[in-house]
């Protein structure tokens, strides 16, 4: 830092300090360019030096930052038509105890200079920030992090083999075991108070205050401890949530319970006292149940990117100085000649330069039936070569391969932040200051008017308002229907990954599905036909048996079909695949030819008596394959990928809803639209390629609509992951059900439609709790403010409110489903 003398106006103006900044500058196309953005920066007031260097493509500035900071300066270069290089960085957080815990922290990065976005994600407890590395660094955001009372490291460094999760389900397994151990003799001892339940045998010494103290504190302070940390720091940071609920609520009654215990002591002991620990320690207890739901549903979150990075082959086989040698995939350089072989993964996505093969890219495209690649055509890295071998050209290789931009597409994707506030958080943040008040004041109401000097009369009235408004009941309306709302589907197929996902189906307005395995069944079927003079058995035999040595999935389709009419086949000889074009084989003497127009061609044999049939079917979106035995057509057999039984009726039922429905498929427009046709879809869109499936979910989302996405390949995990909730049809991949918020785990439609329908009755659930909770709140404060109410009738009837909130969110678990 140096210092200089400003002078203004013939005036000297005392020595200010000037801060350095460099910046990345990107646009440049000249060294005229780089004059410019000086002269630009030079005019804003308190630059006193800019310098641009073209050839380093960076720019050095000094200002004095009481007049100009760096954000002004960066608008500056934009002004000018240039831009500044922005980095990322990735932060895994700990610490976080509910969505308000994530909005502070994104707050306070957001007010770093140089920080242009901060998302915090409070479910994968990941933080994702973009900033200007000459602005501010990682070590300065990581302070920042555990200023706000967080801890933070950068997912770089985060040790891949621990397993934070699963720590974190231990430690919360072990917290509820020690807090339901010590709890239990509280809740004991309470039940035995009651004269309804005198045939409840309790001994004494559960009922002594110091034994119950004795149980009670541990669960107060070191179960419970987290909430009184989660208050402060909510509190320091001046906003509240349900660990200050928590807090005062469960504060209030335990050290109510020792203040009676301590006059107990000096007081005639015939009689036990009104004790309220079992208040606090079984509050506390149902709190952490619900924190180890909240961990097990963390410790489900998607591992998408790993299985990505999973599918990449590990080595290539590639030609160097005319030898064959075998390398690490990450070791192939563009321009690299690799030899791929029958069941190999492609290493890198490239151009076919010698042999042909058919190639299954399912994993990446969803579609079922392998595709034929011969010289010149595109191959993907991470699909599987089946048949024959070729040699191929790297054109892409690590971060340019199109499952590189996928996994990145999803990376980004399920680090974005979804707008869910629970309800009972934004309640909380008003509530809580409110009912402090309302104690304080009633405090000091008894204490200096009511019953004046009367302290002990004073702080029972003050800690009835607390009890009867702790947020036992408020903590409990959100979680419990939620757990019963997602236990209901759960029992039906339905598989909700946390309670965000199932409050925000409520607002679904748009449906986009998937074709191949979502509306239709996933894998080709044999559904036509045609038999020019022969018998149709005579011709399925030789059909099926010709195929029979074939490996591709549209002879085991044909096979399959002929089977299923219980023909048998014959046996065939000097069989011979022709990829591009069909088969050859002798059946029974016979020489029989089964392919496309271009193999019966090859072979001059006439066929156009069957091209009116060929053409309709393939406008049904369906593969046809020409017959022909001993040089003459002898008919015709078309495979299609079949739509499910329940396609239809589901859709319908969707449209019901008020649902708009879209299908969206990377096969050709023709077939798109005949399968949309058969369902009733009116919207389609066709030949999406993989990476433009999420583009298309944003597109929607654009228009302002709530989108969910369908879908069952790994192609669809990008927009399972962007859309507003992504639902996973559970018979497909295992990376589409960890990119989706949730999983149909029967692949039947209707499971949409009933998914949707819970969760408007959950979310209406929800809202039932939340406002009994606040109504018994409402109407007790009052009553315990002016002396009406007891403390361990204030106990009672918090107690009441919770029974009663979780009575009604089990009634979620008697809806009945569509069947």
């Amino acid at each position: 830092m140096r210092m200089m003398r400003v002078r203004k106006r013939g005036v000297t103006v005392n020595e200010q300090p000037l801060k350095q900044m460099q910046m990345q500058i990107k646009g440049m196309t000249c060294a005229a360019c780089a004059n410019r953005i000086e002269k630009g920066l030079s005019r804003l007031e308190g630059v006193q030096q800019a310098h641009v260097n073209f050839a380093m493509e960076k720019a050095s500035v000094a200002y004095e930052p009481s007049r100009v900071d760096g954000q002004q300066i960066e608008d500056k270069i934009k002004q000018l038509g240039y831009d500044t290089v922005k980095e990322r960085a990735d932060f895994r957080i700990s610490g976080m105890t509910c969505a308000a815990c994530a909005n502070r922290i994104e707050k306070g990065l957001g007010k770093l200079p140089g920080v242009s976005e901060a998302t915090v994600n409070f479910a994968m407890e990941t933080a994702h920030v973009t900033y200007s590395a000459t602005q501010v660094s990682q070590e300065e955001m990581i302070a920042k992090i555990q200023q706000l009372g967080y801890e933070a490291v950068t997912q770089d460094e985060e040790n891949p083999s621990q397993d934070h999760r699963q720590a974190e389900i231990k430690r919360q397994q072990q917290k509820l075991i020690v807090s339901a151990i010590l709890s239990f003799p509280l809740l004991w001892a309470m039940v035995g108070h009651f004269s309804w339940t005198s045939f409840i045998w309790a001994p004494d010494i559960l009922m002594n205050p110091w034994f119950q103290l004795l149980l009670a504190t541990p669960v107060q302070f070191w179960v419970g401890g987290p909430f009184y940390i989660g208050a402060y720091k909510a509190l320091k940071n001046k906003s509240a949530n349900m660990d200050v609920l928590v807090a005062l609520g469960t504060s209030a009654a335990y050290f109510y319970s020792v203040y009676v215990s301590v006059r107990w002591l000096n007081q005639d002991h015939s009689h036990n006292p009104e004790l309220y620990f079992e208040t606090s320690a079984i509050l506390i207890t149902l709190i952490i149940l619900g924190k180890l739901f909240e961990a097990l549903a963390k410790g489900r979150t998607s591992k998408a990117i790993q299985s990505l990075m999973g599918l990449q082959a590990k080595t290539a086989t590639v030609i160097r100085e005319g030898t064959e040698i075998q390398v690490a995939v990450d070791q192939v350089v563009v321009g690299d000649q690799v030899m791929v072989r029958p069941g190999e993964k492609i290493p890198v996505d490239g151009i076919v330069r010698e042999g042909h093969s058919s190639i299954d890219e399912s994993m990446l495209t969803g579609e079922s039936i392998p595709v034929e690649k011969q010289s010149g055509d595109f191959v993907i890295g991470a699909t599987i070569n089946q048949h024959g071998s070729f040699m191929m050209e790297a054109t892409k290789i690590g971060k340019e391969t199109a499952l590189a931009h996928i996994i990145r597409v999803v990376e980004e994707a399920q680090g974005s932040k979804a707008p869910i506030q629970r309800i009972a958080d934004r309640i909380s943040g008003i509530f809580v200051p409110i009912v402090v008040a309302i104690s304080l004041i009633t405090f000091f109401i008894w204490l200096f008017f009511v019953d004046q000097g009367h302290l002990a009369g004073a702080l029972e009235k003050a800690i009835a308002v607390l009890v009867i408004a702790c947020p036992c009941a408020l903590g409990l309306a959100t979680p419990t229907s939620i757990m019963a709302g997602s236990g209901r589907a759960a029992e039906n197929g339905i598989l909700f990954k946390g309670g965000e996902h199932l409050e925000t189906t409520q607002h679904i307005q748009t449906i986009v599905l998937d074709k191949t395995g979502t509306i239709t069944n996933g894998k080709p079927s044999l559904t036509d036909i045609v038999v020019d003079q022969e018998d149709e058995t005579a011709f399925l035999q030789l059909v099926g048996a010709a195929e029979r040595h074939s490996e591709h999935p549209l002879a085991e389709a044909i096979v399959s079909g002929v089977k299923e009419k219980g023909i048998e086949l014959p046996s065939s000889s000097q069989f011979e695949a022709m990829p591009g074009f069909g088969i050859r084989a002798v059946v029974e003497g016979k020489e029989v030819w089964i392919g496309t127009r271009k193999l019966l061609a090859q072979q001059d044999i006439s066929f156009e008596k069957a091209l009116p049939d060929m053409e309709r079917m393939e406008q049904s979106g369906k593969t046809v394959m020409l017959v022909a035995v001993d040089g003459r057509y002898a008919g015709m057999v078309a495979v299609a990928d079949t739509v499910k039984e329940t396609s239809a009726g589901a859709i319908a039922r969707l449209k019901e809803l008020g649902i708009q429905v879209y299908m969206m498929t990377g096969d050709n427009e023709r077939t798109a639209r005949a399968i949309a046709r058969q369902v009733g879809i009116e919207n389609v869109l066709a030949e999406v390629l993989p990476e433009g499936k999420a583009e298309e979910i944003k597109k929607l989302q654009a228009q302002g609509k709530k989108v969910a996405m369908v879908g069952d390949g790994i192609n669809d995990a990008p927009a399972l992951a962007t859309a507003d909730i992504g639902m996973a049809i559970g018979t497909g991949t295992d990376v589409a059900m960890e990119a989706a918020d949730l999983t149909l785990m029967h692949g039947d439609l209707n499971r949409i439609a009933d998914a949707i329908w819970l969760s408007r009755k959950t979310m209406r659930n929800i809202k039932q709790n939340l406002f009994w909770a606040l109504a018994y709140n409402s109407l007790g404060i009052p009553v315990a403010a002016v002396g009406l109410l007891a403390p361990w009738l204030a106990g009672a009837a918090m107690a009441f409110s919770s029974v009663s909130v979780v009575l009604n969110a089990l009634r979620l678990q008697r809806i009945k489903f569509h069947a």
